[in-house]
């Protein structure tokens, strides 16, 4: 994929960014940090105090279990949204033209709710792929190819 000079690349997943800026050129890509955040969200089994519920059926002796709350998931939910509206404040302040977004099925998912026009209009690509853990250098070969 080709990485134009200036193009934005937001690198999430449910917990954390990465914002990267292409300060190279097309044929030589260098990719330099703008802003990261990182939120840790514990496993739902440390976030809830009680176990699920039960519900009684309203006639007979049928008793059904509750699904337990996924907090964790919730958290990774609200992370995305928080980065959409940061995606959104720059979008606004005129920070980037262009925008490649790189992240798991899911949070690719949650993040297309939150986007707005703005962001919707300078998405120039989407990626499939978690690469929150790997260093500036290899994010850099892996969309340069």
């Amino acid at each position: 994929m080709s990485l134009p000079h200036n193009v934005f690349v937001l690198v999430a997943d449910g917990e954390k960014y990465l914002m990267l800026r292409n300060r190279g050129t097309v044929r030589q890509p260098a990719l330099a940090v703008e802003a990261h955040d990182a939120h840790d969200s514990q496993p739902t089994h440390l976030q809830g105090s009680d176990s699920p519920g039960r519900v009684f059926a309203s006639t007979g002796a049928i008793r059904s279990s509750v699904e337990q709350t996924d907090f964790h998931r919730l958290e990774k939910e609200k992370f995305a949204a928080r980065t959409a509206a940061m995606l959104a404040q720059r979008a606004a302040a005129g920070d980037f033209d262009e925008l490649i977004v790189v992240a798991p099925a899911r949070t690719l998912a949650e993040l297309r709710k939150h986007y707005d026009a703005a962001v919707q209009a300078r998405i120039k690509a989407e990626i499939d792929k978690d690469l929150t853990n790997h260093p500036v250098a290899e994010i850099t070969a892996i969309l340069g190819d």
